[in-house]
């Protein structure tokens, strides 16, 4: 089956990179009970803000089976799309937690887990056609937040444009095609503990996106 024909999700089992299928199949014999799959996107379907990550964490993700679910990225992802109004409820590191985004939805430019947490280039280019669908599946779509630089440059190619279309570094800020892209540096433990991203900073890019939907 072809990739138009899943659309903007992939299938549970989709079997189009070997290397992370091999990845979820060793993780799945690790962990059964996991989701180890897909990480469909999350949120709502007339979103006027998507945020988009580069791939699921292997714990995070690849175990809750909902984007940015489970690891340390997701709490300050979380618990900022709650202060801004983009959610509403309690973020408790699980996808039953009850937790409902407004206006907003989370993808990720990689559906299946990575070893190492990096996606080689092939699967990136593989995956892109569900990034393209998910962005011609949202109607209502205005701002898109784009969590890294490669990340950012997912986006633009999805949109057939060259990834050096829009500047990268936190805080930028460009029209591409419809859009209005947000980039932020991503929310990584890495990031936060080393101080390159405060919460502040962080926070900064989704007050903008909220002027820019509701302008």
């Amino acid at each position: 089956m072809s990739v138009e024909l899943w659309g903007a999700e992939p299938p549970r089992d989709c079997p189009l990179c070997p290397r992370l299928v091999a990845y979820r199949a060793a993780n799945r014999a690790q962990n059964p009970d996991w989701w180890n799959g897909p990480a469909p996107s999350f949120g709502d379907p007339h979103a006027r803000l998507l945020v988009a990550g580069l791939a699921p964490g292997r714990t995070g993700a690849n175990r809750t089976g909902r984007p940015f679910t489970g690891d340390g990225a997701g709490w300050m992802l979380y618990e900022t799309l709650i202060k801004t109004g983009f959610a509403r409820g309690v973020y408790k590191a699980e996808p039953n937690d009850g937790l409902e985004l407004v206006d907003c939805m989370i993808t990720n430019a990689v559906r299946c887990a990575p070893p190492g947490n990096k996606p080689e280039t092939s699967e990136e280019n593989t995956c892109r056609p569900f990034l393209n669908a998910r962005l011609t599946a949202l109607p209502r779509l205005k701002v898109i937040i784009t969590l890294g630089d490669v990340s950012r440059r997912n986006v633009l190619k999805a949109m057939g444009l060259k990834a050096s279309a829009g500047l990268p570094g936190h805080g930028t800020e460009f029209q591409a095609g419809p859009y209005v892209v947000l980039n932020s540096y991503h929310c990584s433990r890495l990031n936060t503990n080393t101080g390159r991203l405060t919460a502040e900073m962080f926070e900064a890019v989704f007050r903008r996106a909220r002027e820019l939907v509701h302008g």
